[in-house]
């Protein structure tokens, strides 16, 4: 990282940064949800814990 151009973000930073990356134009219906959108789901909260792990790291 870049020392001249790196900035240490606060808490609500990174996870505005989180919740922006994850902005997705997307309709879900939960009724007509199967196993495979459920495994999905869990997959993607999964995946945004890592994400935002990440995030923190970088300060």
């Amino acid at each position: 990282m870049d020392r001249e151009n790196s900035k240490i973000f606060s808490k609500t930073e990174k996870m505005k940064m989180l919740y922006e990356a994850k902005a997705e134009d997307v309709e879900f219906s939960a009724a007509e949800a199967d196993q495979e959108d459920v495994e999905a789901m869990d997959r993607s909260r999964e995946a945004d814990k890592r994400q935002l792990e990440e995030i923190m790291k970088k300060e």
